[in-house]
C-alpha cells in the first residue's frame, strides 16, 4: 500500500458526525448502521478459514468484487486497529499514520483493560491493492479493519470469514445483497 498524507483532524470530524460514540474498529460499529448493513461470507457454505491457495483466491475475489462496487475510482481510508496493555502507541504499520488511542473499557476488571490504537492510510482504490492485508485478516493476523471512502459513507469491514458492509441506504444494501445472494449467511439475522 502506498498512500498520501491524511488530514487527521478532518477525519476525526467526519468520523464523529457519521459514527458518533463508535470506536474506529469494524466490530465496534454501533447498531445505528444495522438498517444498511449486510454480511457476506468469504467462502462457499460459510466456511470460515481458507485451507489452500484456491480458497484464498475465492476470498480475495469476493472482497475485491465488493470493494470495486463500493469504491471504484475513489480515494479510501484504510483504518487498522492495534491493541496494547500500555498507553503508548506501537510503531505504525508501513504506510500508515497513528490516528487515535483510547482506553478499551469493555472488561469490568481494570487489570485486563487494553488500549486501542487506530492507524490510517489514504490511497486510491485499485483492485488487488489490499490483497496482502485481506489475507492477514483471513488468517486472523489482523482484526477490526475498516475500509471506507473518505466521506465515510460506505464501510467494508473484512473479518476472518467474510465482510460486514455498511451502505448509504437500505435500497443500496438490497441491490448489493441481490447481486451477491450466494455469499449471504443462511442465518435468519444475516450473521
Amino acid at each position: 500500500m502506498a498512500g498520501v498524507a491524511v488530514d487527521l483532524e478532518a477525519l476525526t470530524g467526519r468520523w464523529e458526525r457519521r459514527w458518533p460514540g463508535s470506536l474506529p474498529v469494524g466490530h465496534e460499529l454501533d447498531e445505528r448502521g444495522r438498517d444498511v448493513w449486510v454480511r457476506f461470507h468469504g467462502l462457499p457454505d460459510s466456511k470460515r478459514y481458507p485451507g489452500d491457495e484456491r480458497e484464498y483466491a475465492i476470498v480475495l475475489e469476493r472482497h475485491n468484487t465488493v470493494l470495486d462496487e463500493l469504491f471504484g475510482g475513489a480515494e479510501l481510508y484504510v483504518i487498522i486497529p492495534a491493541w496494547t496493555s500500555d498507553p503508548p502507541a506501537p510503531a505504525a504499520r508501513p504506510g500508515t499514520t497513528h490516528w487515535r488511542t483510547w482506553l478499551q473499557t469493555d472488561d469490568p476488571d481494570p487489570a485486563f483493560r487494553t488500549y486501542g490504537h487506530a492507524y490510517v492510510e489514504q490511497l486510491p482504490w485499485r483492485r488487488g491493492c489490499l490483497d496482502g492485508l485481506l489475507r492477514q485478516v483471513a488468517d486472523e493476523e489482523v482484526a477490526g479493519v475498516i475500509i471506507t471512502d473518505t466521506d465515510l459513507r460506505r464501510i467494508h469491514h473484512p473479518y476472518d470469514g467474510g465482510a460486514d458492509v455498511f451502505l448509504t441506504t437500505t435500497a443500496e444494501r438490497d441491490r448489493l445483497k441481490a447481486r451477491h445472494a450466494g455469499w449471504l449467511s443462511r442465518h435468519p439475522n444475516g450473521w
